[in-house]
């Protein structure tokens, strides 16, 4: 829609604002105009006052801004055949046969064909000059040109236009992760300045060392130079919206990964440190060695390994792959895939200990989002506290809303007392209005009593982190006293010890140990009037929490919290976990399987682990020597070389006469030979 036809809808004319003392006064300097347009110049090469660009006369001084936007539209539309401008007509109709400006004593008149045959010339020469020059360096008027159309189009738009579905839904939208979230530094700026983060690190070099920027990490100068270490990703499949992608080894990183593996047999750290001097990008060898370093209480060079582990997988990534938009998958039964799950989850743990709760929400996020439905780290078991953590109380409560229906997200002690708590502190915010707050602590105290109903184990084990002695009424009675925690189920007390280790001091402030305590009270009035919630709610805990699935003693084990690792079954404690794959799925779906290994130690009989122990390079008959090893000998040279040392062995041996040492020293006096 052209401006003016906008102007006519508005009921808005032109011309009829009387010109001031301080008219505008143009000066025309292109001096092809006067040869081509055959306009008259006043004394000084000046323009008569009333006339704009063009030779056209105008009367209202906006009008120069927009002059040639309005002819253009009457060109293109063919509404106006002659050259009396919309300003004209109105004079018109009030009887003016023609308009008088005064400036520097001259009178111009209303234009006679020849001038309007000359500004039409003028016009499309202006026409075919505005197409030539298309390029930044307009003029200003352009310029203003420009953003009036882009406000009509933004004005019509948002006039005939409706709102439409989103592009996204709900769930995908609460796993949407944010880039700038990534960065701990956006966050350290928040709380300590860009000043005090970014004062002590120096410029980026010229010189580029690495193949691209990355989110998940910035790489350091310390590091060895990067080159493929065989690592890639590719695109399985796309079906219902959903990219399915997973990580591929070349054949000189499976070789790599077959002496890291050898290497974490070996239980030596040193031979992963060799192995990085070849493969310096190898993710698993980083991983094994980054939990090395953790244990010897060096975090700096721990959190290192970690992030040079993140930025080789990052560079393989595909193009399609992308870690924000909440719609691609990982298969965690693929080994493959699995380091980059373990990179994540360090590198939260690293985030969160550096106190920096928000990034770490944010690579939770993440780590949800690659296989929500599955969840194979559990994540969904600590998403809660960091939410809380970082203070994000609306997304913690619109991710219990959107998957409480098909999540049951309420029968986890975490979300049953997390998000009370949530609506809690909600409701202690000064920023809202009355009624928010009143509804949030209505919300807060009806979600923890049905936490309480549910869940009446966690109550002392609280108040005990806590350091908070319980009332007499509340420790004495039945329903929260000791048999409540006794009586629960094995698997309902790891996810309680979980939780508590985790997050108790959350609770520890005043305002919410007596909000706690009304509460509390408010469930023994319930249960002293034997409601049947509380019955139902002891049948349930009996069939949900039989036994705990494999992701949450998958995440038990990574959390590295004891009160829930000690209650553990007996079944996941007596097995060997290694840290760079903790309980691998049962269903794993291997794309190269490793060489087997037919000498190794668990074969043999003794006779035969005896002469390992002396000589690591004996072989027995029906063995094949183990790869790499120097030489390739086969098994006659190691038999050979072991009957040589046992002969070596046999000669040195000097038996010497007891007795008659005895007799000459009767003291047990002297040297033995």
């Amino acid at each position: 829609m052209s401006r003016r036809a906008l102007r006519r809808l508005r009921g808005e004319q032109r011309g009829q604002e009387p010109l001031g003392p301080d008219a505008l006064q143009f000066v025309l300097r292109d001096d092809d105009d006067g040869e081509e347009g055959g306009s008259k110049r006043g004394m000084g090469g000046g323009r008569p006052a009333g006339t704009g660009k063009d030779g056209v006369q105008v009367n209202n001084r906006f009008e120069l801004i927009n002059i040639e936007d309005l002819e253009g539209d009457s060109g293109v539309t063919g509404e106006r055949s002659d050259c009396t401008l919309a300003g004209d007509k109105g004079q018109a109709e009030h009887g003016s046969p023609e308009k008088v400006s005064k400036s520097n004593g001259h009178t111009a008149k209303a234009e006679t064909p020849e001038q309007c045959n000359a500004s039409s010339k003028l016009r499309k020469k202006k026409k075919k000059q505005k197409n030539k020059k298309n390029c930044p360096g307009e003029s200003s008027e352009h310029g203003l040109e420009d953003i009036d159309r882009i406000l009509e189009r933004i004005e019509d738009s948002s006039e005939f236009s409706c709102p439409g579905p989103p592009p996204l839904s709900s769930r995908k939208h609460v796993l949407h992760v944010e880039h700038r979230h990534l960065n701990p530094d956006t966050e350290l700026k928040r709380y300590f300045g860009a000043r005090a983060v970014l004062g002590e690190q120096r410029p980026r070099q010229r010189q580029r060392m690495y193949p691209k920027c990355t989110w998940l990490t910035t790489p350091k100068s310390s590091w060895p130079r990067y080159s493929k270490p065989g690592l890639s990703m590719r695109l399985l499949e796309s079906k219902k919206g959903l990219s399915f992608f997973a990580f591929e080894h070349s054949e000189e990183y499976q070789q790599a990964q077959h002496k890291f593996l050898a290497a974490v047999e070996s239980m030596e750290p040193n031979n992963i440190v060799v192995l990085l001097q070849t493969s310096p990008y190898h993710v698993d060898s980083l991983l094994q060695l980054s939990d090395a370093c953790r244990f010897q209480e060096d975090q700096e060079m721990a959190r290192d390994l970690t992030e040079r582990a993140l930025y080789s997988m990052e560079c393989a990534f595909h193009p399609l792959f992308s870690l924000t938009s909440g719609t691609c998958r990982l298969d965690y039964r693929r080994p493959e895939n699995r380091s980059f799950y373990l990179a994540l989850y360090k590198q939260m743990s690293f985030l969160e200990k550096r106190g920096c709760p928000r990034t770490a929400l944010e690579y939770c996020k993440l780590i949800l989002s690659l296989e929500p439905d599955e969840d194979p780290l559990c994540m969904l078991l600590l998403v809660d506290h960091l939410a809380l953590r970082a203070r994000n109380y609306e997304y913690l409560i619109q991710l219990f809303q959107e998957w409480e229906a098909h999540r049951n997200l309420s029968q986890l002690p975490n979300f049953a007392f997390s998000v009370p708590l949530a609506y809690f502190l909600l409701s202690q915010q000064t920023d809202l209005p009355e009624p928010e707050l009143s509804s949030a602590r209505e919300k807060a105290s009806l979600l923890v009593q049905q936490a309480l109903t549910m869940f009446p184990g966690v109550l002392m084990p609280l108040l005990e982190y806590c350091s908070v002695r319980p009332d007499a009424t509340v420790s004495s009675h039945r329903f929260f006293g000791p048999d409540a925690e006794i009586s629960q189920p094995p698997a309902l007390s790891q996810l309680v010890n979980l939780y508590l280790g985790r997050s108790h001091f959350l609770w520890k402030e005043p305002a919410i140990m007596n909000w706690l305590e009304e509460n509390v009270r408010e469930v023994l009035q319930i249960v002293d009037a034997g409601d049947p919630v509380v019955g139902s709610c002891e049948s349930r805990r009996k069939v949900l929490f039989q036994r705990a699935p494999r992701n949450i003693h998958r995440h038990v084990i990574l959390s590295e919290i004891k009160e829930a690792v000690a209650a553990l079954p007996p079944d996941v404690t007596t097995q060997s976990v290694m840290g760079f794959d903790p309980l691998p799925p049962l269903d794993t779906i291997y794309s190269y399987v490793r060489p087997e290994r037919l000498n190794s130690i668990t074969h043999g009989n003794t006779i035969a682990l005896f002469f390992r122990s002396l000589l690591p390079n004996y072989t027995t008959e029906g063995e094949r020597p183990e790869e790499g090893v120097a030489g390739g000998l086969n098994r006659n040279q190691g038999l050979n070389r072991l009957m040589l040392a046992v002969r070596d062995m046999m000669a040195n041996f000097h038996f010497n006469d007891l007795e008659a040492a005895r007799e000459d020293n009767p003291e047990g006096e002297g040297d033995w030979d």
